[in-house]
């Protein structure tokens, strides 16, 4: 489960888990709980969750800041972050179990995780055994100009500490070669695993962390087992927990360098934490971390005659859950060049995004070398397979086609102006449309979007990404991108729409006459016969007027500069009332005949199965390359 929370709302949450404990000064930061199987217990005095529990505060208080132990088949742990003082450390667990209690009155296993201390417990036994799900991510999602390897030196640093001391626990910092700072990091493993299960568990968080946020300013796994952070600021306690073995301390940030952030400062903090709960029997409905078996069981050990298509980043198979739910899982080819890129900025985007025209993210995984996406699956696949297909599309009935292109023009709006971040999509078309039970469409595909700051109007890319025949003419060949190149795209797959036709198509009864969807498009329009223009499944169907305007919307969206284009606010205002008049629109650009472009794309936008035939691959050309013509 992935869900995204600001500074603000996390320091809100802290202090009302704080609050709910009367007379208590507390300063124990709450990260977050996990419950799991029902239990014939209850957690009321007198059973057996409840009598091992109350043991672990006046145990971590005896060893040193860790305790496991049984009662009655229940197994728990508590156990202390190495530089909270000793004689502090019951207070934190003995909040945890309290909390514990309350989040999880009638569980079998739970899992609870504050800043200073965790505590768990089962009905199975655990003691000994590596384990890394359920877990927390919690970054910063600022990116850090260091470079990957001053975070993974003093990781891999911190590892070689915790495994040669009694307590697992290494803490330590980096000053950077040029002087500015430092960088801070501490890594922990539960003392029931020992020193080579530790080396493992920390080795599987950081390979999660290689994948996930090594490239961000500060960062943080919290897993059962074992714990890594890194900060560029010192979050340690100024003392850390005497060993019991006259051991030499782990080296400690000196108070120079130590770094206090201020309430103030904090809360108004323009960043945002990522918490990633790991695990499948997280019953809270947001984002799930599922582990590779579940996928694999899912998807009949990714079967062909699961696979629903191929992405631009690997192929998407359908899979069924144990619950029964379908889902569509994408998963990352080792082929695929930019398709680490692309998962990233997927999950960086479009978790962070919800609207009932955009699709939703149900989890990921990411374990060994498999990075997996998990969506809601869409019976009826994409548009393309509809539109393009001559016997499906008349199942594309005008009522139908008039509530696609809203849903597409009102998840675009979002994307651009009502999302808490400005998006420019920069693939949209129609195998990227997915359509519901109820032929509702959702945009996907956001592994090539870009994200704009509030206030800016353009940019420009060396790498040019997006599907030919549907890219505005400044990006396919300047690379230069804005709204108005979405504007652009939706422009051309209105005309897909009403028309029924490909852009990539040539058509005319004349062979030598043949032109692709937009110059004859143009020139229905200027000869007065656009009604021709419109599918001949809908002539008997729709109200022409309504499809000519919609014609005229398009053609207004596909003009070749980009400021006479109207922004998705106005074409949203346009399909809405007849009563906007709608300007003549300029010619577009490629408006000579036999002019066309192969239909290739980074990805065919197969989250929930397309059976398309779009190709997938790399479009990797610099900025200012004309695109040729056929």
């Amino acid at each position: 489960m992935i869900f995204f929370r600001n500074s603000r709302a996390f320091v809100f949450l802290s202090f009302i888990v704080c609050a709910r404990i009367s007379l208590v000064n507390c300063e124990w930061i709450y990260l977050t709980h996990s419950c799991f199987e029902q239990s014939n217990e209850t957690s009321n005095q007198g059973n057996p969750i409840s009598a091992l529990v109350s043991k672990l505060a006046p145990g971590v208080n005896q060893n040193n800041g860790f305790f496991n132990g049984t009662s009655d088949g229940i197994y728990g742990l508590a156990l202390c972050r190495g530089d909270v003082l000793v004689e502090n450390c019951p207070d934190c667990v003995n909040f945890a179990s309290q909390e514990i209690a309350r989040m999880c009155p009638s569980s079998g296993t739970a899992f609870i995780w504050f800043d200073e201390c965790m505590l768990r417990y089962s009905g199975s036994n655990f003691f000994g055994k590596v384990e890394t799900t359920p877990a927390l991510l919690k970054t910063n999602v600022m990116n850090s100009d260091d470079p990957n390897s001053v975070a993974l030196s003093l990781m891999d640093k911190l590892v070689a500490e915790a495994k040669t001391n009694d307590k697992l626990f290494g803490a330590n910092f980096n000053p950077l070669d040029d002087g500015t700072g430092s960088r801070y990091g501490m890594v922990q493993c539960t003392r029931d695993l020992n020193s080579t299960s530790c080396a493992n568990c920390l080795e599987d968080l950081i390979n999660v962390a290689k994948t996930c946020c090594i490239s961000k300013v500060g960062w943080g796994l919290y897993s059962p087992s074992c714990t890594i952070r890194y900060e560029n600021y010192s979050f340690l306690r100024p003392q850390p927990v005497p060993s019991p073995q006259p051991l030499p301390p782990p080296p400690m940030p000196q108070p120079g360098n130590e770094q206090e952030i201020p309430l103030q400062e904090f809360e108004g903090s323009p960043s945002m934490d990522i918490s990633m709960h790991v695990g499948d029997h997280d019953k809270s409905g947001e984002m799930q971390y599922f582990n590779l078996n579940t996928i694999q069981t899912a998807t009949n050990n990714f079967s062909d005659s699961n696979k629903l298509g191929e992405g631009g980043f690997g192929p998407v198979y359908k899979g069924k859950l144990i619950d029964g739910k379908e889902i569509a899982v994408k998963r990352l080819s080792i082929r695929s060049r930019q398709g680490i890129e692309e998962f990233k900025n997927e999950v960086m985007f479009i978790v962070k995004l919800q609207h009932k025209n955009l699709v939703r993210l149900l989890g990921c995984c990411l374990e060994g070398a498999e990075k997996l996406l998990v969506y809601e699956y869409m019976a009826n696949t994409s548009l393309d397979a509809f539109l393009f297909d001559p016997t499906k599309r008349r199942d594309l009935d005008w009522a139908k086609r008039a509530n696609i292109v809203n849903g597409i023009a009102r998840g675009v709006l979002y994307l651009h102006e009502d999302s808490r971040l400005k998006i420019i999509h920069r693939d949209l078309k129609a195998s990227n449309v997915l359509l519901d039970d109820e032929m509702n469409p959702k945009i996907s595909d956001f592994g090539t979007a870009r994200n704009f700051g509030s206030n800016q109007i353009e940019a420009n890319t060396n790498r040019i990404v997006g599907t030919y025949g549907y890219m505005a003419p400044e990006y396919a060949m300047e690379g230069q991108f804005s709204i108005k190149s979405d504007v652009y795209s939706f422009g051309v797959l209105l005309l897909e729409i009403i028309s029924g036709k490909k852009n990539s198509g040539l058509y005319h009864p004349i062979p030598e006459r043949a032109q692709s969807l937009l110059p004859q498009a143009w020139r229905l329009w200027n000869e007065g016969k656009r009604v021709e223009l419109i599918d001949q499944t809908l002539v008997d169907d729709c109200p022409v007027s309504e499809a000519l305007r919609l014609i005229h919307i398009a053609l207004l969206c596909v003009q070749e500069d980009p400021n006479d284009r109207p922004t998705m606010s106005l074409v949203v205002l346009m399909l809405a009332s007849r009563s906007i008049y709608l300007p003549q629109p300029s010619a577009p650009p490629f408006s000579i005949a036999r002019f066309t472009f192969s239909d290739q794309s980074t990805t065919t936008g197969a989250e929930a199965g397309i059976s398309g035939s779009d190709q997938s691959s790399t479009i990797g050309a610099e900025a200012g390359r004309v695109v040729s013509t056929v």
